[in-house]
């Protein structure tokens, strides 16, 4: 009889140590810009989109199409972003999110700590849809890159399933600031 009672004792221990609530210690990590984008180009690799390339110089637009091929290359700047999820490179950052009514969008915005990071802003816009799920519509970069005889600012557009535009800003000392625009349109 001691046996039986211990054994029942241990099971409901068990069940009751089992069923106990546990606490919600889910971390919620930052977006996943650099793994969306990725797969943004992985569906162009497969479709059969007509590429069009827009570029500008100083206001001078000239338009062609590009071959399947070359759109890792216009992509580049959006393929080798720093990966803000990586827990060594999202210590830098900071996240900030707000819901704009007027846009009907939820924007979450990553700033650095250190203003002297390459990435100065990562934005990703969010349409919010109850019976359909969230469907991202932006993603926008500020990116500074300096070398010893210029600065180039970048400003980055990647508008989902439609188009992505990189406008460099180019300033060099002792020169007027040059302004080129590059524009890849799918559909």
């Amino acid at each position: 009889m001691k046996k039986i009672t211990l054994f029942f004792f241990l099971c409901i221990s068990l069940l009751l140590y089992c069923c106990k609530p546990k606490e919600d210690k889910k971390e919620e990590g930052f977006f996943p810009v650099l793994s969306f984008l990725k797969s943004q180009v992985a569906h162009i690799d497969t479709s059969l989109y007509q590429i069009t390339k827009l570029t500008s110089r100083d206001s001078t637009w000239d338009t062609s199409y590009i071959k399947r091929e070359e759109f890792h290359s216009y992509a580049n700047d959006f393929l080798t972003l720093p990966d803000l999820t990586d827990k060594t490179i999202s210590a830098k950052y900071e996240e900030s999110k707000f819901f704009d009514a007027s846009l009907n969008r939820a924007i979450i915005t990553y700033t650095p700590k250190d203003k002297s990071e390459e990435i100065q802003r990562e934005e990703v816009t969010i349409e919010p849809d109850a019976g359909n799920g969230d469907k991202v519509k932006n993603i926008i970069v500020d990116k500074l890159v300096s070398t010893k005889d210029s600065s180039i600012t970048k400003r980055m557009l990647w508008t989902v399933n439609e188009s992505f535009q990189v406008t460099s800003i180019i300033q060099k000392p002792g020169h007027e600031d040059s302004t080129k625009t590059l524009k890849i349109t799918w559909q």
